[in-house]
């Protein structure tokens, strides 16, 4: 099994504050700041901010309006989950969007650095992808990610945004695929996101069961997961698991509840963006330590569903779902 690599990234840490609730309905519901409180500083205001992102100099407000959208994602080298997952849900955004400039940029800079090497394919980072846009004269760029879960990558996008957000007329930054939790008459993402995968599952009987694998992170959004396994519950999944290969809970940690409900056959599937080292190494591995090596000495029959989460169309039109509301709000 891989070890967690760790990486550096900037995170707000936020003091007790008096705030209340602006319940909305639409994707840009957040918090505002009490009547009382009179003198905001701007680490207060950012950290107010939540769901979708806006910001902009009003220095450039005379500019004239060129739009562009920029998508994130984490990248991989595996071409052809890539071309079936980030690329098809890049060109979901870029139907939604006809004449729009749309650039793809990858967070990963070992990915990036692997894919140039070996196709002669270059990827942008996000803050070269917003570099370029500048250059070119786009006054206005909506960002919008793949992200899974508002993790550490997530939290790169957050930064980004920050960093750049006064260098453009105005800038926005979409959600990731699951962030509202239904709280607060928010929006229910984690269940709208089961949903659209449970559309993949293949059919069960009692003594089958279905492993999703996350990816896990030390970030405090592992606990995401958990929120996941509840709602399956209510939804009468109870035949489905979410495991993680680096967080919490683990495979280990879903073994003995598969042992105590009599399972006898499982289904691996990775709840990634896209199928690749994780999902054809760590999972579905021939080594002794995959987890499909594990299942099977625990005498379980494994299956595996090798394909991302960009190749279900329920779950592309979410993300391209995620884009709109970025995009929306940057032009309103």
């Amino acid at each position: 099994m891989k070890k967690w690599k760790k990486q550096l990234l900037c995170t707000l840490a936020v003091s007790a504050m008096a705030f209340s609730l602006s319940p909305q309905m639409d994707a840009e519901a957040a918090y505002s700041l009490s009547d009382e409180v009179t003198t905001a500083t701007p680490a207060l205001l950012n950290a107010t901010q939540i769901g979708v992102l806006e910001g902009g100099n009003t220095d450039l407000s005379k500019l004239p309006n060129k739009d562009a959208i920029l998508v994130m994602s984490f990248g991989t080298t595996y071409t052809d989950t890539r071309a079936a997952t980030i690329g098809a849900t890049v060109k979901r955004i870029e139907a939604q969007h006809p004449g729009v400039k749309v650039v793809t940029a990858f967070t990963s800079h070992i990915i990036i650095d692997r894919i140039k090497k070996n196709e002669g394919i270059t990827y942008p980072t996000p803050e070269e992808a917003l570099a370029q846009l500048k250059a070119e004269g786009y006054t206005r760029v909506a960002m919008t990610s793949l992200n899974v879960i508002p993790g550490m990558e997530y939290d790169y996008n957050r930064a980004v945004f920050h960093l750049y957000k006064n260098n453009f007329k105005k800038l926005t930054l979409g959600t990731p695929l699951i962030y509202w939790q239904g709280q607060e008459d928010q929006a229910d993402d984690v269940t709208e996101a089961l949903k659209a995968i449970s559309t993949q599952f293949p059919k069960t009987g009692k003594k089958d069961a279905i492993l999703l694998m996350n990816h896990g992170t030390p970030h405090p959004s592992n606990a995401y997961y958990s929120v996941m396994q509840a709602r399956l519950a209510e939804m009468g999944m109870d035949n489905v698991y979410i495991y993680t290969v680096e967080g919490w809970p683990s495979l280990e940690t879903i073994i003995p509840k598969l042992h105590e409900k009599g399972i006898k056959n499982v289904t691996l599937m990775p709840m990634m963006m896209v199928a690749g080292d994780h999902a054809n190494n760590d999972m579905a591995g021939d080594e002794d330590d995959s987890q499909k090596s594990i299942l099977e000495k625990e005498g379980f029959k494994v299956s595996t569903y090798l394909h991302g989460l960009g190749e279900n169309k329920a779950v592309r039109d979410l993300f391209a779902a995620r884009a709109e509301d970025s995009w929306k709000a940057l032009r309103k």
